[in-house]
């Protein structure tokens, strides 16, 4: 997991003002946005007018104006003799004289001839925030190597909210020189057609919801999109003890083509477990449900140490070498180089485990403790740990079960290093049990928006809370984001509105192709009371927009997740009474009534690597293309969800496609190709696969790795003292288990609305529709057997004062 950071250092500004020129600067062309695109105006010092140097990094370098021109008597040349990391660059000044003005929301078309002895040189871009000051942006195309004078062109993004100015130019970070002359900008064209609805008004403005007339067979909790389109259901017993007994564990592959389920032999109770895509597709399935609680509360779940690959091909399981250590209840990232990540969860005698995990992708198995960095640090359950673009990694604050972490509840961890630093901002840290985190649209702009949550150990009704974090920034914080619109809630008698403060825990966020959010589900206590109301978060103004809603409970267990079609898919609800909705539920976005749908009519080629330029062709126009990686999401949690922009070269239907140099924002693997026209209308994704290690080697991503989060001001520690686990209580799940049968969830601690009586506690588990209950054992924590009938919530119990 190779990591460098740098900060960008300037290292000369010349032509500051038009006042201290030597020479009138040369004007651009009418259309043509850059001053002095062909270099033939003198500035002060040795850079031409409105151009500067800048880099960072160990290397030698010069900067040559040349009169080996395109056109005219000047060309920039850039050379680095000497490299051990960083680059090289002439960039745009990045001053009001003359820097080009943009408009937030447009993109624009950069031109520029070049030649280049070497394969290491990009367009870079930087822009200016009216708050924040001069950043980097994104780098938008990989230059082939040219002997002659070749042209590049690339499409922006658009332009995020707050720029009003973006300098640019050609950075050099391998050895060898980039000689660049004639550079043009040109704002692209608003689109001349408005969008034309195709459904009813209502459909239009907040999308559809249909519940489809086919059942899932099993009772999965987890589910991961495969490449082609069809999608994995993982049940094992389905947190169905009886299941369990019987050894009966179930899988159920769904192909949204023809609405068919096919049920899958799984080889263990995967329950709980965790799962990511590797490389090649595959699926890598680890851990999950060794033994579920005793009824005398004095042993909580278990992992096993089990680990097991599905390949897509064959449908079937199979195993790979043991973890460490049991996690049921892990995390699992994917790293730049393909290896897989994973911490936390439950160990074989369900206490913490505190055992750091790395699957290599170049072995293909889980590698021995001596081989594995330790903190010896307990995340949590589920703890959700985003890839930086620097190999890094953002625990959000996310997880399962409980309080958070010890500190501030978000960290960076440095796995190099094996160093974690505290990140500073997450409100109400110790309530954000199952909330979900998602790195936004698009990846290159590294923030990460964390919504919703509660705490089912003292069940306080789930808040609305989102916060949002710019990982680009130098120390890192959280910010309050806009609270999550309220929609109603089932309190036992059927659907009233949400009042005060009311939110959501087990909400579910999935990234859409117009590069925006979809939060939909939840519930506002343990497993009781579902919310009904879905929003749709847009990035760049940070507004939510309440959208139509799934008619289903999608509370404890369910998933919601992106198909290629470009809908969305919202699967299970089990709570605390055990039952399981078996309903499936499929969203139509407003973008799919937004007229008629864009079509990839060619990928020209489909093994993609990074810094290629891969050419499309489409039946009509496009604004922007991205990556999508496909979802591998369980308990609101799937920390590699990312939306990747491919910047754009347009001629006519042929698109161009530059794909990012940089494998910490889109980790190997296949992905969902999308083209979007400018009313964010979406095709049909195409399957494309970014290569794995093999692809890597001829890649040198740390030119691309610039100054983000490179000061953080946290509390730093690093490894603690070895040991073998963290004390877990046996309650860690929220439910007190001396009542009902081992899939009931009988909490531990009741809403706080409940008064703590036998009869006010048997009027809400009525409401919940928990039925008979048995009483496990002599115990009675709960106050619910007064007679000691060995029956909960009796008449004899209500009797009794």
């Amino acid at each position: 997991m190779n990591r460098r950071r740098r900060s960008t250092a300037f290292l000369a500004v010349a032509g500051l003002t038009a006042g201290l020129l030597l020479t009138a600067p040369q004007s651009a062309s009418a259309a043509n946005l850059i001053k002095n695109p062909g270099f033939e105006t003198a500035g002060t010092g040795d850079m031409p007018y409105c151009w500067e140097k800048s880099g960072w990094g160990d290397n030698d370098f010069t900067f040559t104006t040349t009169a080996d021109a395109h056109t005219g008597s000047k060309a920039m040349k850039v050379e680095l003799t000497r490299r051990v990391d960083g680059d090289r660059k002439a960039l745009i000044t990045e001053s009001a004289a003359c820097a080009p003005v943009v408009t937030p929301g447009k993109q624009y078309d950069l031109g520029l001839w070049y030649k280049t002895t070497t394969p290491d040189a990009a367009i870079t871009l930087f822009r200016h925030d009216t708050t924040a000051g001069w950043q980097y942006w994104t780098d938008l195309k990989t230059l082939d190597m040219a002997g002659s004078w070749t042209e590049a062109t690339v499409r922006t993004p658009e332009v995020p909210a707050g720029t009003d100015r973006i300098s640019w130019g050609v950075s050099v970070y391998g050895t060898g020189s980039a000689t660049t002359d004639d550079y043009t900008m040109d704002q692209v064209p608003d689109p001349v057609l408005p969008p034309e609805c195709t459904g009813t008004a209502e459909q239009c403005a907040n999308g559809k919801w249909d519940v489809l007339p086919t059942q899932n067979p099993v009772r999965s909790m987890h589910s991961v999109v495969l490449r082609g389109g069809k999608v994995l259901l993982i049940a094992g017993s389905g947190n169905d003890e009886s299941m369990f007994e019987a050894g009966t564990f179930t899988s159920a592959v769904y192909d949204p083509a023809n609405g068919s389920y096919k049920v899958i032999p799984t080889p263990k109770d995967m329950f709980c477990a965790g799962h990511v895509q590797l490389q090649d597709g595959r699926v890598l399935v680890m851990s999950g449900n060794k033994g579920y609680p005793t009824a005398d509360g004095r042993i909580g779940y278990q992992g096993y140490k089990d680990s097991y690959i599905f390949d897509p091909e064959t449908e079937t399981y199979t195993k790979t070498n043991d973890m460490n250590d049991g996690h049921w209840y892990p995390s699992a990232t994917v790293l730049g180089n393909g290896d897989v990540i994973s911490f936390g969860g439950l160990r074989e005698d369900s206490t913490g485990s505190v055992t750091a995990e790395l699957f290599s992708e170049a072995e293909q198995q889980w590698q021995p403790l001596w081989k594995v960095n330790q903190t010896w640090s307990y995340w949590g359950l589920y703890p959700s740990m985003i890839l930086m673009q620097d190999g890094r990694l953002f625990y959000s604050g996310s997880h399962v079960f409980g309080n958070n972490i010890p500190g501030t509840g978000s960290a960076i961890y440095d796995y190099d290093a094996n160093t974690t630093t505290q990140v500073p901002g997450l409100r109400n840290k110790d309530e954000r049990d199952q909330s979900a985190s998602v790195l936004l649209p698009p990846a290159q702009d590294q923030k990460v928006l964390t919504l919703g949550g509660g705490n089912i150990d003292s069940n306080p009704e789930a808040n609305r809370l989102t916060d949002i974090i710019d990982l680009k920034q130098p120390n890192p914080a959280y910010v309050a984001g806009p609270p999550i619109p309220q929609g109603t809630v089932d309190l036992g008698n059927g659907p009233v509105p949400q009042t005060g403060n009311q939110g959501k825990m087990y909400v579910s966020a999935v990234l859409l192709p117009d590069g925006k959010v979809l939060e939909t589900g939840g519930a506002l206590h343990n497993r009781a009371n579902p919310v009904y109301e879905t929003s749709i978060f847009d990035p760049a103004s940070e507004t939510f927009d309440p959208v139509a809603v799934d008619p289903e409970a999608r509370g404890y267990h369910s998933s919601a997740f992106l198909l290629p079609d470009g809908r969305v898919m919202t699967t299970g609800d089990n709570p605390g009474n055990g039952t399981w909705n078996h309903d499936v539920s499929v969203y139509s976005p407003p973008y799919l009534f937004k007229g008629p749908r864009p079509q990839i009519t060619s990928v020209i080629d489909t093994e993609w690597n990074y810094g290629d330029t891969q050419r499309i062709t489409v039946d009509r126009p496009v604004a922007k293309a991205q990556l999508i990686r496909p979802a591998a999401v369980t308990h609101s949690s799937d920390p590699n969800q990312r939306f990747v922009d491919l910047p754009l070269s347009v001629d006519g239907d042929n698109v161009d496609l530059n794909v990012t140099s940089n494998p910490n924002l889109a980790p190997p693997g296949w992905y969902m190709l999308f083209a979007v026209d400018a009313n964010g209308v979406p095709s049909v994704a195409k399957w494309v696969h970014l290569k794995g290690p093999q692809a890597l080697k001829a890649t040198d991503a740390s030119a691309h790795v610039h100054d983000f989060a490179d000061a953080p001001k946290g509390k730093v520690t690093g490894p603690g003292k070895k040991r073998v686990s963290q004390k877990v209580s046996p309650t860690v799940s929220g439910c007190d288990r001396h009542y009902g049968s081992i899939n009931v969830c009988v909490p531990t601690d009741f809403p706080a609305e409940v008064k703590k009586t036998t009869a006010a506690r048997c009027e809400w588990l009525k409401a919940n529709d928990y039925g008979r209950l048995k009483v496990n054992g002599k115990d009675d924590p709960l106050g619910l057997d007064r007679n000691r009938d060995g029956t909960a919530c009796g008449k004899g119990d209500l009797a009794r004062r």
